[in-house]
């Protein structure tokens, strides 16, 4: 075999890496026969010189099946999953997947945890009393199969090469690179045993793909990986400029997650939902349009089941389905902040990436991977973007527990909401389609 110098330096170099060279690669570095260093050196050449298709093809491929590929084709119906690319307040998961099962799909979904200034579905659920997001594969399985879903984090059986790279990209500043990017993603979502996957792509400052060139280029990539395995990819844009929702926070979140799963229309993320919900049911012939999949997501979120599968859920995960319909349950923080307009005029901006920054300084996300989070911390917003406001109106919440992660959340939150005379004009949710 080849020396993996040589490897490493045709990458460097932007010549072509064949099959055979990555698969080597690849299968040592899981073996560990190749160091850390030399992977390193690989995802950085892979950063500023990418991947061509035949290249991600091979890599892909070797991430989804250097573990378990689950089998859910004797289950009647679309098997079908969601990812988002992550933002803040971003909790679309959590009343999307009963929904979708309510619908007549089955839902096997793996989720991560929160990175960086973004939120993690994981952690939102383990807010839940009880709740356990480590089932196990088969116990995940008859979930799935019992009640057409199950919510659980990435188990060392689901794709361990991903896993290992991703822990080496977090660390050596090469996690923005959209062939790892989309290849990490999809080894993950491929290796559950879907039929269908719909990703939401958030743009926006609050976002990892700040630009729409780039995210369509990832959306592009990611497309093309589930193409070569006769999967329905459907994906949708959208922004990241502003907290997505009225919360930002892992309790506050499924709380606000719950009002959503009980019929209550939640500005933002009711829209969001219903209509994930309806593409996927237009891409499975389940509906002709997607204003006909909007109106039945909406009748079964009013009709009550969608919460009702979502406590079934949390039961068989160990959690207290009691915290459903009494949030007091929840782990709460202590004290609170109240901060008001000092002016007439309108929201001009609400900065989604210092609010993801000022939740991981009060301790609701991580600085460091082996940080706890704490559940009860976050925000509640009064106003979003374009609505008028009085001085003196209140703007938003800090819920806390520490005065000291308080004052280091400040430094975020300084000019995080501006208020300016004019009405800035306000931005759409949905920015396209894919």
């Amino acid at each position: 075999m080849r020396l993996f110098y040589d490897i490493i330096s045709d990458k460097r170099d932007g010549r072509e890496l064949s099959e055979k060279d990555i698969s080597y690669f690849l299968d040592s570095y899981l073996d560990g026969s190749l160091s850390d260093y030399q992977m390193s050196a690989m995802l950085m050449a892979i950063f500023f010189n990418k991947l061509n298709e035949a290249e991600l093809k091979v890599w892909a491929e070797k991430m989804l099946y250097s573990g378990e590929v689950l089998d859910f084709s004797d289950i009647e119906g679309p098997v079908v999953d969601k990812h988002s690319t992550g933002g803040v307040g971003d909790k679309i998961s959590i009343p999307l997947a009963p929904l979708l099962a309510e619908l007549g799909f089955s839902v096997p979904m793996i989720s991560g945890r929160g990175l960086g200034h973004t939120g993690g579905t994981l952690d939102k659920l383990e807010s839940i009393p009880g709740f356990s997001v480590n089932i196990g594969n088969e116990r995940f399985r008859k979930m799935v199969r019992e009640i057409g879903i199950s919510l659980i984090g990435q188990t060392p059986q689901i794709a361990p090469l991903d896993k290992k790279l991703y822990a080496l990209r977090d660390v050596t500043a090469t996690v923005e690179s959209i062939p790892l990017i989309a290849s990490s993603i999809m080894s993950k979502k491929l290796a559950e045993g879907i039929q269908g996957l719909i990703l939401d792509i958030k743009v926006g400052n609050g976002a990892f793909m700040k630009t729409f060139e780039n995210a369509k280029e990832l959306a592009q990539t990611m497309k093309a990986i589930g193409n070569r395995f006769s999967k329905k990819v459907d994906i949708l844009f959208t922004n990241m400029n502003e907290p997505l929702g009225f919360t930002v926070g892992n309790t506050l979140e499924i709380m606000e997650s719950i009002d959503v799963m009980k019929g209550v229309y939640v500005p933002q993320v009711t829209e969001l939902t219903v209509r994930m919900a309806a593409r996927l049911m237009v891409s499975f012939n389940m509906t002709q349009n997607i204003e006909e999949g909007e109106k039945k997501a909406l009748e079964v979120l009013a009709s009550g089941k969608v919460v009702e599968k979502f406590k079934k859920t949390v039961e068989m995960q160990g959690g207290d389905p009691n915290s459903i319909d009494d949030v007091s349950l929840f782990p709460q923080a202590q004290k609170k902040q109240e901060i008001k307009s000092n002016s007439d005029g309108y929201v001009n901006s609400i900065d989604a990436l210092n609010f993801g920054k000022a939740l991981v300084q009060l301790g609701g996300g991580r600085l460091r991977k082996e940080d706890d989070v704490d559940p009860g911390v976050g925000f509640i917003l009064n106003k979003k973007v374009g609505k008028k406001v009085e001085k003196g109106e209140l703007l938003y919440t800090v819920l806390f527990n520490d005065e000291n992660k308080l004052r280091n959340a400040d430094d975020y939150l300084k000019n995080a909401v501006k208020v300016g005379e004019q009405k800035e004009k306000e931005q759409s949710l949905i920015l396209d389609e894919m």
